[in-house]
């Protein structure tokens, strides 16, 4: 069994943003308890002790917590590579400022659109502005920059401005990724899934700037899973490369997996080391032997360990199944109607978005 390789700390999952497409869960109610700063500090030591290399701050919006500045020095102390990943609504010079001198490593920041009218609209809040602001204060603080834009229907066919805007506001990195349907997204699914005419054109796109933009700017493009031949594996694997740890301090081998009916795992209970060595939770799908077929015999069992969990469970109540996402799945219907209906032409490309609801009140230490 490997050790992880990087810890998702979401810090809080309240946001000023109030995206369709987020995959938080949608019963915030639960996690308004969050871990105070020396608890947080205590999970840095026990990762950091049991062979975490990286520390991604996320959330929500993780610059609503007052103390981010402190667990940022509290992560450098441990030697760990740090990593901000924020909607950049509340990223100030001063912040930014006391973020570098605390030895912050690198920031990414989510942008939903190229320009502002189609991006506010996204984000349900005037906020473009304010991140392309962010964005160049990133690169005048000597941060390496990346941009993550969440691709759906409503701004897939924006994909060339994005690109220029992110040659424009010299990013290192691109993260094109097509929305995961977990959370809120998965309420909106039907209004965000793309067509296969926009994919096509995104990944003509995306191929061109990739050749043109070669050793300037690493571009990842990352196809929705319901288009492909076969499903992703699971964070490289359940409980083998990474773990996260949520705002009320429950651990889970991946963030959507609050949703699966598993036994709970929580900091408050356990170490970080045990829970990732012992508990029910983390072994429940680690390895190959719980496999069904077609995964238990397949070729591929050790290359994407049978897909999401939490998909599988999504589209068929049954964690344990075969991903149907795979074209070899017993499910695979379901996800081939799915892509069916959002190939229809008079497909209800505009249907209403259930927006997730801000949540911004200042964070606790």
């Amino acid at each position: 069994m490997d050790s992880p390789f990087g810890l998702l700390a979401e810090l809080t999952y309240r946001c000023p943003l109030s995206c369709a497409y987020c995959s938080n869960p949608v019963n915030l109610g639960d996690y308004h308890d969050e871990l105070t700063t020396a608890q947080w500090q205590r999970v840095l030591i026990e990762a950091q002790e049991l062979g975490v290399l990286q520390l991604h701050l996320s959330g929500g919006e993780p610059l609503l917590r007052r103390d981010l500045v402190d667990l940022v020095t509290s992560a450098r102390y441990l030697g760990l590579y740090t990593n901000l990943i924020t909607s950049a609504v509340g990223l100030s010079r001063r912040r930014a400022e006391q973020l570098r001198a605390a030895g912050l490593d690198h920031v990414q920041i989510s942008i939903q659109a190229d320009e502002a009218t189609l991006s506010d609209g996204i984000a349900g809040t005037p906020s473009y502005a304010g991140k392309i602001e962010a964005a160049r204060l990133v690169k005048e603080l000597g941060w390496p920059l990346t941009l993550n834009v969440v691709l759906h229907r409503r701004n897939m066919d924006r994909v060339a401005a994005v690109l220029d805007l992110a040659e424009e506001l010299a990013a290192d990195h691109l993260e094109l990724a097509n929305t995961q349907y977990y959370g809120w997204a998965w309420r909106n699914r039907d209004a965000l899934l793309p067509s296969r005419a926009q994919l096509d054109r995104a990944e003509a796109v995306v191929r061109a700037a990739r050749k043109r933009l070669k050793g300037r700017m690493d571009i990842v493009y990352v196809l929705p899973d319901y288009y492909s031949q076969y499903p992703k594996p699971c964070m490289g694997g359940w409980g083998k490369r990474q773990l996260t740890v949520t705002p009320n301090g429950d651990v889970l081998p991946c963030p959507a997996a609050h949703a699966l009916p598993l036994p709970r795992a929580s900091v408050h209970e356990d170490s970080l080391a045990r829970i990732w060595a012992r508990s029910p939770l983390f072994q429940s799908f680690r390895g190959t032997d719980w496999m069904p077929e077609p995964c238990r015999s397949c070729e591929r069992r050790e290359i994407d360990f049978g897909g999401c969990r939490c998909q599988a469970f999504q589209l068929t109540g049954d964690a344990s199944r075969t991903d149907p996402v795979c074209h070899l799945s017993p499910d695979h219907g379901i996800v081939a109607e799915r892509v069916r209906a959002a190939n229809e032409e008079n497909r209800l490309g505009d249907s209403v978005l259930v927006p997730r609801p801000h949540r911004g009140r200042p964070g606790r230490r």
